[in-house]
């Protein structure tokens, strides 16, 4: 299966966010991917003051009514990366993965959320307006079981532990990176993650700057079951694809057979 990410340099302005997306979409449909991930908040990224009022309830989504229309129109599935969902008085940060008719295959609400304050000063606190998640959550497409996880959820490997005992063969992490851990973590903890579950992990990520001060690494990638980088971004808002082979990952899978060797009763 082919596989088409998208990086993108969303920015605060929602409407050319999405004819952005919608134009990256395009290119890689035109491509021949089945399936395409945009980034993590794909529609709006500003500051955390504008979060609330640009949330958007999950069946009456603007932006994702667009998404769903694109994945209609090229009979492709379609990950959003995440959105801003309004649900109640909450605000989660949600992934939805459309399929060829439309129709929602998977929502993914963020388990972990970016409390930090990164060197250099930089504080972020996801948790001021944003509800975590508390669903693991796989889909299925043409046979293959994909997982989902969010940016920050790739630092924390037991929930790729808890996707891979689910038959996961390719994680799917759409993220907003920041430019000071992504340089020196990003492609570590992918391949990491890539290594330890012997799967394919895909990575779509934003890059770039966004009001007020926020700047994202990008270097969206795909990671194979041995932990090769097959195909990577440049530093640019732009597209990249790669295919996903089951048979070479049952060929690791076999020859380096570590999954049979976890000892889930001792670890959980």
């Amino acid at each position: 299966m082919r596989i088409g990410l998208v990086q993108m340099n969303t920015q605060k302005d929602k409407a050319e966010n999405l004819a952005e997306a919608e134009r990256l979409i395009d290119v890689q449909a035109r491509e021949g991917a089945r399936l395409i991930m945009l980034p993590e908040y794909f529609n709006f990224l500003g500051p955390e003051k504008h979060w609330r009022k640009n949330s958007e309830e999950l069946h009456n989504s603007m932006s994702l009514g667009r998404v769903q229309e694109k994945a209609i129109e090229h009979k492709v599935f379609i990950h959003c990366g995440s959105f801003l969902e309004k649900s109640g008085s909450d605000i989660h940060n949600t992934a939805v993965v459309f399929d060829p008719l439309g129709d929602i295959v998977a929502k993914y609400r963020k388990i972990h959320l970016f409390d930090v304050e990164v060197p250099g000063g930089r504080k972020y606190f996801e948790s001021e307006t944003i509800t975590a998640g508390n669903e693991v959550v796989t889909f299925t497409v043409d046979g293959i079981i994909f997982g989902m996880a969010t940016c920050y959820d790739l630092r924390f490997p037991e929930l790729f532990r808890v996707l891979s005992a689910r038959g996961v063969q390719v994680i799917l992490v759409p993220a907003a990176f920041t430019m000071m851990t992504g340089k020196d973590h990003w492609e570590l903890l992918l391949r990491a993650r890539a290594v330890e579950n012997l799967c394919y992990v895909a990575a779509a990520g934003q890059y770039g700057s966004c009001p007020p001060s926020y700047v994202s690494f990008g270097r969206s990638m795909v990671v194979d079951p041995w932990g090769v980088v097959i195909s990577q971004a440049r530093d640019s808002v732009t597209t990249i694809s790669a295919e996903v082979d089951m048979k070479h990952l049952a060929e690791v899978r076999k020859t380096f057979p570590a999954l049979d060797h976890v000892r889930s009763e001792m670890f959980g």
